[in-house]
């Protein structure tokens, strides 16, 4: 099948990934845009976990104001370079993700920040509403560990869904990039502030 010019600008538009690695992604999926669009993000992904292991000392501290002062952000989102940490599309990245915070209020970076003692809080909260409802007891640890995973994707950054694009997670979103530019990218910290609290 023949892949036209226009397929694959369409493609790099919509992904940001490059020429050769598109039209192989439109070759692979037939033409289908959608598909294609798939492809490159589970390339991305095994791409970003193999740069997962390699060390991020250098990066940006973004920041974000929300719209009448009474919400701010500060991240700091590190990269392996201090030429990617200038780059104009890492500082965008940075920029989102602070903005993504002041929207969506996480709790946590990642799954794993989530302490032992709010892990045991939540599962027994949710354990005792299940039971309220009459479920048996064989069922109720598939329904806890179920609302658990609700839990990590309102609670935890990477988890969620990102607030411009809702059909990826953060996670997802930051492995795009890491694909795109290259090096390993990891949020390493962050605070929100909200006016009052």
């Amino acid at each position: 099948m023949s892949i036209s010019a226009e397929q694959v600008k369409m493609l790099r538009e919509k992904t940001g990934v490059g020429f050769m690695e598109c039209k192989a992604a439109l070759t692979d999926a037939k033409g289908d845009l959608e598909l294609a669009t798939t492809l490159l993000r589970k390339k991305g992904l095994a791409s970003a976990a193999k740069k997962s292991s390699r060390e991020t000392k250098e990066g940006l501290i973004g920041s974000y104001i929300h719209t009448g002062g009474k919400i701010g952000v500060i991240v700091e989102v590190n990269c392996e370079s201090d030429y990617v940490g200038r780059n104009a599309e890492f500082q965008t990245l940075v920029h989102d993700i602070a903005m993504h915070i002041a929207a969506s209020d996480p709790r946590f970076v990642r799954k794993e920040d989530v302490t032992e003692d709010v892990l045991a809080k939540e599962r027994e909260i949710y354990r005792e509403q299940a039971r309220a409802t009459g479920k048996p007891d064989g069922v109720l640890d598939k329904i806890v560990e179920g609302r658990m995973s609700k839990y990590y994707a309102e609670s935890c950054l990477l988890e969620q869904p990102f607030v411009k694009d809702p059909n990826v997670t953060v996670q997802d979103h930051i492995a795009s990039y890491i694909h795109k530019i290259g090096e390993n990218i990891q949020i390493r910290r962050f605070v929100r502030f909200k006016l009052g609290e």
